[in-house]
């Protein structure tokens, strides 16, 4: 019993004793503690302004780039009057999208609003037929972007190397993204995208190959899938 009670209390001297010495040391440094005290208010403080900071930051690339997209988007009116979503030719249009799309990869390059802008960008040059122009900007983002926004751009860029004959490299892109899908970029969207290849240069029976095990995926690839089989049937 009294050995218990003297290990007990020898743990509370000790205790004691820790304490009073932490008491001295702080008395006795006392204006670095203060210091420390103040450099560490300071770093939370300037993390805290950092985060605020961010999320203004990621608002305001949001909202550049929501009004960005609704250019993009908006209907031609002959005859319209100038404004903000008002264009009276397609031209007027592509001005104003590659001005607000530009400003955003150019004020926000390698944030994901950075990104999205590039790629619309890329969309934008090839709609005008500047294949070379518009191959440049989805390499860049297939390169640099997340793998998301990559696949996205990798998918557009097997569209132009069919569209310029370079049918090899298109089906490696592709196959490259059935092998490893997105979220932008599902396995059966670029599986379709393939078989679609096939088609148009005769491979009809890889694409019949590709085509019909998606008949039987509970998604909406199965109904494009039994469509495009349909439709080599009656061929």
């Amino acid at each position: 019993m009294s050995d218990r009670i003297d290990r007990k209390e020898l743990r509370t001297d000790n205790f004691a004793v820790a304490v009073e010495h932490n008491v001295e040391y702080v008395a006795d440094h006392r204006a670095k503690f203060i210091q420390y005290g103040l450099i560490a208010l300071a770093v939370i403080l300037l993390a805290a302004g950092f985060i605020w900071y961010r999320n203004y930051q990621h608002d305001v690339r949001q909202e550049k780039l929501s009004d960005a997209i609704q250019i993009q988007e908006s209907n031609i009116t002959p005859g319209a009057l100038p404004g903000p979503l008002s264009f009276a030719t397609d031209q007027a249009k592509r001005d104003a999208a590659n001005k607000a799309f530009g400003d955003i990869a150019s004020q926000y390059s390698g944030t994901r609003e950075g990104w999205i802008a590039e790629y619309y960008l890329a969309c934008i040059t090839a709609d005008a037929g500047k294949l070379d122009d518009a191959n440049k900007r989805f390499q860049k983002v297939a390169e640099g972007a997340n793998k998301d926004y990559a696949s996205l751009a990798k998918l557009s860029l097997s569209d132009t190397a069919f569209v310029e004959g370079r049918g090899a490299e298109g089906e490696k892109l592709l196959k490259d993204l059935i092998e490893n899908p997105t979220i932008l970029v599902s396995k059966e969207q670029a599986t379709i995208s393939l078989a679609r290849h096939f088609v148009t240069t005769g491979k009809i029976a890889d694409a019949r190959k590709l085509l019909q095990p998606l008949t039987s995926t509970p998604n909406g690839a199965s109904q494009a899938a039994v469509q495009m089989l349909g439709d080599l049937q009656s061929q």
